[in-house]
């Protein structure tokens, strides 16, 4: 939930696990090791041990592997753990995951027996997968959305998705770093910071933001830490880490990922999602996270679907695809020349380009969206709060505030909690405030914005760019903010995907397609189509820079 304050109002201890002694045997390497890349790639960090190279196979080529015995589940943690061990706390020191679960490998053994007896739970089945810090595991880790405040009193029951994952095989891997309380708790916090984490970076260029509050799930997916990961989002929390990181991001219809067990902000935009390394990625784990949670109202509608089976290379072709600029483009002259290409990629592979198509309630309800997260703040954390088990030092926002206050050298070394403030004040739900805020959000998100658009121009979806190119990490004055299209579904509670559309100077750009309601097969066919099309993603080489000549 990257969800800085500005930008609404704009428009809006790593616990490492120990490898096993043969775990190095199984890792390629580049020939001439270590010393030979970083020899070939000055700008990179060079790191202080082995590192495990990337190897971006997606879920369907792991399940191939692992089905022919080239390797198994428990070989495939091992992988992974080492090369977070050599990545997060040295090398590059990326400070993407919290802590890692002590119980993967034994996971993925018992997983591995089920295959060898011949029992396949589906595709997500053996797949180690990284989780954000706010979705609950009643496991050996802790749930803390990046605060020590929750360190005491982990969860006894998994978030409704992780049930989920653990149902389909998956393997919950770890923990990763977050934007602390997912960037509501300060106008001025630096994206990816958390009291437990520490500032995480962005793979693509150390110095510069890995965006939020999603950081660490990003930064994982982006590094090969995983095979896929689950952030969250409220406002921007999974599409801008996803671009920031040159990665798949899909925030789902509110509805159709439950959130029961996941640390709130808002009840009417909170959700949880896919960060992939590919479209493909990000249909499997979409539908293995989707489907109606009894403990979630909003999900009453959610129907399990094969999103793979939408994926289609020619699906851009006899596609309308609204572009919206008012607003969306003109503030980054690297993604507005990204965009062109991309619009004429689009256009060669049969899509109808309609341009422009605005959306022409764009920035008219930012303030009214603040007023909504700031009322629903602190209802929907008290609330989650009483599910946690006695022993936690905080059951309310005053709770939380007090011990900020009385932590401040660890929770508040950058920035302050004036959100926490804020909304600590704000009055009930049945509030006339709260609800003309949210009457303003519906109608200026939904009815006059995205439904109007796409009634008026006939566009199966409407593309613009994600954001710019991402900033330096700046802890003195927090993220300078900047535009991006994520207010308009976030609000609405409409589906939007962000897939790689260039680079500059090595930064990662993306382009975001966003949706109507319940159109997530959709959209994930526009993007595999444009995604085929680009062959745009590269992996990251922790360069310490921007490619500046």
């Amino acid at each position: 939930m990257r969800d800085d304050p500005r930008t609404l109002l704009n428009r809006r201890d790593f616990v490492a696990t120990t490898c096993a002694a043969g775990a190095a045997a199984l890792v390629p390497f580049v020939p001439g090791g270590d010393a030979a890349r970083v020899a070939a790639t000055p700008n990179r960090v060079a790191t202080t041990r082995a590192v495990v190279e990337p190897e971006e196979r997606s879920v369907a080529e792991w399940q191939a592997a692992l089905t022919r015995g080239e390797l198994t589940s428990r070989d495939l943690v091992e992988r992974y753990l080492q090369r977070i061990e050599s990545l997060d706390r040295s090398g590059p020191m990326l400070h993407a995951v919290l802590e890692t679960n002590p119980d993967a490998l034994a996971i993925a053994a018992s997983l591995d027996a089920e295959r060898r007896a011949g029992k396949i739970r589906g595709p997500m089945h053996g797949i180690p997968v990284l989780v954000k810090d706010n979705i609950d595991t009643a496991d050996r880790m802790h749930t803390t959305a990046g605060s020590e405040a929750l360190v005491d009193g982990s969860p006894t029951r998994d978030a409704f998705v992780v049930e989920r994952l653990r149902a389909a095989g998956a393997i919950i891997l770890g923990k990763t770093n977050l934007t602390e309380w997912a960037n509501f708790r300060s106008t001025h916090a630096s994206s990816g910071w958390s009291a437990r984490g520490g500032q995480a970076r962005n793979p693509y260029a150390l110095d510069r933001t890995p965006s939020g509050s999603s950081s660490g799930s990003a930064i994982a997916a982006a590094s090969n830490y995983c095979t896929v990961a689950v952030g969250t989002e409220t406002d921007g929390s999974i599409t801008s880490p996803a671009a920031a990181c040159s990665l798949v991001g899909l925030k789902p219809t509110v509805g159709l990922v439950s959130r029961s067990g996941i640390v709130p902000i808002s009840h009417t935009q909170d959700t949880a999602g896919p960060m992939c390394r590919s479209v493909a990625d990000a249909a499997v784990l979409l539908g293995a996270l989707a489907g109606a949670d009894p403990r979630d109202a909003a999900t009453a509608n959610a129907r399990a679907t094969d999103y793979v089976a939408a994926l289609d290379a020619n699906g851009l072709k006899g596609a309308r695809i609204g572009v919206a600029r008012d607003r969306y483009t003109g503030y980054s002259v690297q993604a507005d020349a990204a965009l062109e290409r991309a619009l004429a990629l689009m256009k060669d592979r049969g899509a109808v380009i309609v341009d422009p198509a605005d959306i022409p309630t764009a920035g008219k309800f930012d303030d009214a969206e603040f007023e909504v997260l700031l009322f629903e703040f602190r209802p929907d954390l008290e609330r989650y709060l009483a599910t946690r088990p006695p022993g936690m030092r905080a059951r309310t926002l005053n709770d939380l505030i007090a011990f900020n206050r009385a932590h401040a050298d660890v929770e508040m070394p950058y920035f302050g909690q004036e959100l926490f403030e804020r909304a600590a004040k704000k009055g009930p739900l049945t509030s006339k405030e709260y609800r003309t805020a949210l009457a303003s959000c519906r109608e200026l998100s939904r009815t006059k914005g995205l439904d109007a658009t796409f009634a008026k121009h006939r566009v199966d979806a409407i593309v613009a760019p994600t954001q710019g190119p991402p900033s330096l990490i700046d802890l003195v004055n927090g993220d300078p903010g900047g535009a991006s299209s994520t207010s308009p579904c976030a609000v609405a509670g409409y589906p939007a995907i962000t897939v790689p559309m260039g680079y500059t100077r090595g930064l990662p750009l993306g382009i975001t397609f966003m949706g109507r309601a319940w159109s997530e097969a959709t959209l994930l066919k526009l993007a595999y189509a444009f995604e085929q099309a680009s062959k745009i993603r590269k992996a990251p080489t922790f360069a310490k820079s921007a490619e500046l000549r």
